[in-house]
């Protein structure tokens, strides 16, 4: 067949040299991993652009800034796994700040609640990563906290089904996880009970005055809405503060380091082993 038949793959996308320093920076340990680890995290970064669709709702307009900042966050996830981890969708969709979503829920009565909820991050089973940029713009954002990390996150937990906490496995490793997941979680939420329960009843536990009680605990309190939040939670710790994550739950710490396959830790960010 003649090789016109034939089109020529395009290369990776690259990164601006300049995008690529103020994007690195967007995750506070990742300008401390070593060089080579940094050249690799960018070289999927491309790859990751160039295979995946990232986009703005309505008229937002999406920088080349913008798409190396959520590419490098979303890839530090998969820099031991690589780019298939991420094989079950191709679209990011980017609001300008949180967007509203309805959900509707039923109780144990059977009956049906609807409320309309605002987001920072939505990762959908098979479908696309929907992001709020007010919240990834590392000038707005929280310190301590990254969506991006979450949400995709959230996605390769979701590789074999429903977001449970357990990502694809052998099934040796399978129940190791399972058990160890459920007992972090577990002592997470005693850990917040017993925040909770320290708050004086002058203080209001969902205002502002009670989180020097809550900036004890080891994750966000968010880690105790389920298994699912809170692997998505300690995903984030591992690749912004490995070293609190481990000093939690040591061997739950050691389990993720397995799955990802890669160290956070700036002193030894290499493929685990």
């Amino acid at each position: 067949m003649p090789l016109r038949w034939f089109k020529r793959a395009d290369p990776p996308a690259r990164i601006d040299d300049d995008d690529w320093a103020r994007a690195l920076v967007s995750v506070p340990t990742a300008p401390l991993l070593p060089i080579d680890t940094q050249n690799r995290l960018r070289e999927l970064s491309e790859s990751f652009l160039r295979e995946k669709t990232i986009s703005g709702v309505r008229d937002f307009q999406v920088t080349t800034l913008m798409r190396a900042t959520i590419a490098v966050q979303a890839c530090l996830p998969i820099l031991g796994l690589g780019l298939g981890a991420y094989r079950d969708f191709v679209e990011i969709v980017v609001y300008p700040a949180p967007f509203k979503v309805r959900r509707r829920q039923i109780d144990d009565a059977g009956v049906v609640h609807e409320d309309d909820q605002w987001l920072a991050g939505e990762a959908m089973e098979g479908g696309p990563v929907v992001l709020s940029w007010d919240d990834i713009d590392p000038e707005q954002c929280a310190a301590g906290a990254n969506v991006v990390i979450h949400e995709f996150v959230h996605k390769l937990d979701m590789l074999d089904g429903d977001a449970d906490g357990i990502p694809p496995l052998p099934a040796g490793q399978r129940k190791h996880w399972e058990a160890l997941l459920i007992e972090a979680y577990e002592a997470f939420c005693d850990r917040l009970d017993a925040v909770e329960a320290s708050i004086p009843a002058s203080v209001d536990p969902e205002s502002e005055a009670a989180d020097p009680w809550y900036a004890s605990l080891p994750l966000d309190p968010y880690a105790a809405t389920d298994p699912a939040e809170f692997f998505a939670v300690c995903g984030e710790q591992y690749f912004l503060d490995p070293a609190a994550l481990q000093h939690f739950h040591p061997e739950w710490y050691a389990a993720m380091r397995r799955f990802f396959r890669v160290s956070a830790e700036p002193a030894g960010a290499t493929p685990a082993g």
